[in-house]
């Protein structure tokens, strides 16, 4: 046995049999093993280092309120300083007007909640039949109970056994499709419509022209509550402070994480509007009794305030925007590679290399192989599902750094290409 650490996503005997990748240290878009080879992070880790490695204001900061008090529980009427302002910052920032934000550890509870949310919001209202959640095929809203009942590819669903109920999937580029889920099963027993902006683990698939707005329209008239998950798309990574914003979005709710503390110290939430917000907050509604020990967790708010200074400073919400060009430029000659069917960029900050997928019917674990072979030039990319690569690296990369991803993709692709 070679670890005793039990990997997320991850095939254990293949870690068992071959070892770990530790890495050792990171600095903007790199980062360094403990042999002190250096890669370039095509990844951003897992889509949150969004102003990269190695800030030492976020850390000052964190150690700051450790210092003075690390955490306390925020249940009941309890807060802290820096949880209450970032509250109040990330609801200014937001598409939402007049929208409050609940806070958790991560995207996995953020989904959780916003799912609970949705449902309790219809009991509270007088229509508690209200709990069907719809998503889209190839979507994904974390690996926690709610998020794995309604992810939109059984991969992840796999030998679970039974899950939560009153979910359905629709096609993830029909609106039309939404619209005939909802009236088959009734409105009245709808309770959300779950979107991801940009599809990511589930192969990064843009949104047709239009299917957003199209979306949200159908969720209005039918009275469901549109609930946008940015997990992803957040703080920076499409262009914008939200991909809502981005679209001109009015979603009732919006899940975020990753790109608040850019991963610094685990952080997610959500904002929702004020139709939720009204819901809860009456005279009457009760104690919603909803909540995890580091919802709002000081340490991890302090952080974010820095975080989100670098953003706004260093212009990095622009950056996106001129890395949606560079990362179409430089990974789009790829399609022409025998083992790369498309190449799908051109919205913010992220992309994918399609690896081809009658090459994948023949070889299921050829983009795994491609990934791994990758390191040998440099470059950390993951598989999504699908079998495309992920490219989606921190906003501080540079020109150079996006060819060195393409460079080393195109090497990875041309090594197990010869490997037959």
């Amino acid at each position: 046995m070679s670890t005793r650490f039990w990997h997320p996503v991850a095939d254990m005997h293949a870690v068992a049999r071959s070892g770990e990748l530790w890495l050792d240290r990171g600095e903007r878009a790199h980062v360094w093993d403990t042999d002190g080879r250096r890669y370039i992070d095509a990844t951003a880790g897992l889509w949150y280092a969004n102003v990269g490695y190695g800030r030492d204001e976020i850390v000052d900061a964190a150690a700051a309120q450790m210092r003075r008090l690390h955490a306390y529980s925020h249940y009941g009427d309890v807060s802290t300083e820096a949880t209450s302002r970032l509250a109040e910052r990330v609801a200014a920032l937001s598409p939402i007007e007049d929208g409050v934000v609940f806070f958790a550890s991560g995207g996995g509870e953020s989904v959780e909640t916003a799912v609970k949310m949705a449902r309790r919001y219809w009991s509270l209202i007088g229509e508690p039949e209200r709990t069907v959640i719809v998503t889209r095929e190839r979507c994904y809203h974390g690996l926690a109970g709610y998020g794995t009942s309604i992810v939109g590819s059984d991969v992840f669903r796999a030998g679970v056994g039974p899950l939560v109920g009153d979910t359905i999937r629709v096609p993830w580029e029909s609106a039309e499709a939404l619209a005939d889920a909802i009236d088959e099963i009734g409105a009245e027993r709808v309770a959300a419509f779950f979107c991801e902006p940009i599809i990511g683990a589930g192969g990064v698939l843009l949104p047709p022209e239009g299917y957003l707005q199209a979306v949200q329209r159908v969720c209005r008239e039918r009275g469901v509550l549109f609930v946008v998950d940015e997990v992803i798309c957040g703080f920076g990574r499409v262009g914008d402070w939200f991909a809502s914003s981005r679209f001109g979005l009015e979603p009732d709710a919006i899940t975020f994480a990753k790109g608040i503390t850019s991963g610094y110290v685990p952080l997610g939430g959500v904002i929702a509007g004020p139709r939720l917000r009204d819901a809860f907050w009456g005279e009457g509604s009760g104690v919603w009794r909803h909540g995890y020990t580091y919802s709002g967790h000081a340490t991890a708010a302090a952080a974010a305030h820095p975080n989100l200074d670098i953003l706004e400073r260093e212009g990095l919400l622009g950056r996106a925007l001129e890395l949606e060009h560079e990362l179409a430029d430089a990974l789009g000659p790829l399609v022409e590679h025998q083992l790369v069917s498309e190449v799908r960029a051109g919205l913010g900050a992220v992309a994918a290399v399609q690896v081809d997928e009658s090459a994948l019917a023949d070889d299921p674990g050829l983009t795994d192989r491609v990934t791994l072979v990758a390191r040998d030039h440099g470059v950390l990319t993951r598989t999504l599902v699908g079998g495309g690569l992920q490219v989606s690296p921190p906003l501080v990369i540079d020109r150079s750094g996006v060819d060195e991803i393409a460079s080393g993709l195109r090497a990875a692709l041309d090594d197990v290409a010869r490997q037959g």
